[in-house]
């Protein structure tokens, strides 16, 4: 692998589930952008946007695109949900896998403390159609499109499948 591998989709597809199998196949480093904004920042996403708002906070996934693109390589990489909307030219950074699935497949399996957690998902209605807004973008920015499912070998199986690289 000489190139990082980007994964990106909706809050609660997977991607950091399926960051960590792919890197441990790889046999190379996962990071996820909301874990490094929360070890910056040293609160919780919820809290960041609690206190300073959604600006401020993707004003912090802009600093660490920039940090990925100048000094992070060969790595695995699972964006936050906002990530690819908010920070332009995701090619920069890697090979992109977009994770879909259905937001209806995504709630149902998030269970009650996964959803409160998670920003979004404090009113349904209006995560679904910010879903709906971004799976547009999502599938423009992606080199890759993976139907995504709850069974995390499989996706890394189609992304290796899709890189080329053996599976054993």
């Amino acid at each position: 692998m000489n190139k990082n591998i980007i994964l990106t989709g909706f809050s609660g597809v997977g991607k950091s589930r399926t960051s960590k199998i792919l890197a441990k196949k790889l046999k190379t480093y996962a990071i996820d952008t909301d874990e490094l904004i929360e070890f910056n920042e040293n609160k919780k996403i919820k809290s960041i946007f609690k206190e300073y708002g959604e600006e401020y906070f993707r004003e912090c996934e802009k600093k660490i695109s920039l940090y990925i693109k100048d000094n992070i390589k060969n790595t695995v990489i699972s964006t936050g949900g906002g990530f690819p909307i908010f920070v332009k030219n995701m090619q920069l950074l890697g090979i992109n896998f977009y994770l879909y699935s259905s937001f209806d497949n995504i709630l149902k399996h998030l269970n009650k403390e996964e959803l409160e957690k998670r920003v979004l998902f404090d009113d349904i209605k209006k995560a679904r159609e910010i879903f709906d807004k971004r799976d547009v973008i999502y599938k423009k920015e992606a080199d890759f499109i993976i139907n995504a499912s709850i069974d995390f070998e499989k996706n890394v199986e189609n992304i290796l499948r899709l890189l080329e690289f053996p599976l054993s």
